[in-house]
């Protein structure tokens, strides 16, 4: 029996996942970086208000997702390809699952309490 847990159940869509959230992680990162270039003063307040954007919390929302999209992907091919013994593989993938969840919500609760 072949038990498959990786993002998609496929390599090719595994693939193009990963290359979709880095294109959007480095399109967010221009975002931010066009900022603080632009920005005339680096305050806590004209931060605050450059995060309270709707437009910018979805983008946001979008990149913690693709970040841990990203990451799931990249940790299960780890997982899969260098960790031979059942058990442990099976440990580190609910541990990385666990910390991933967390910081995707934890990246939820920070951001609209903004």
């Amino acid at each position: 029996m072949v038990t498959v847990t990786n993002l998609s159940r496929s390599g090719m869509s595994d693939w193009i996942i990963q290359r979709f959230t880095a294109v959007l992680l480095a399109v967010y990162v221009v975002v931010i970086a066009s900022y603080f270039f632009c920005a005339s003063e680096a305050s806590y307040e004209t931060w605050k208000e450059f995060m309270s954007c709707l437009p910018l919390k979805i983008f946001t929302l979008l990149a913690v997702i693709s970040i841990a999209a990203h990451a799931w992907i990249g940790l299960w091919t780890i997982a899969t390809d260098y960790i031979k013994p059942l058990l442990i593989r099976a440990i580190y993938l609910i541990a990385c699952g666990v910390a991933t969840f967390v910081y995707v919500i934890w990246a939820f609760q920070i951001l609209w309490s903004v």
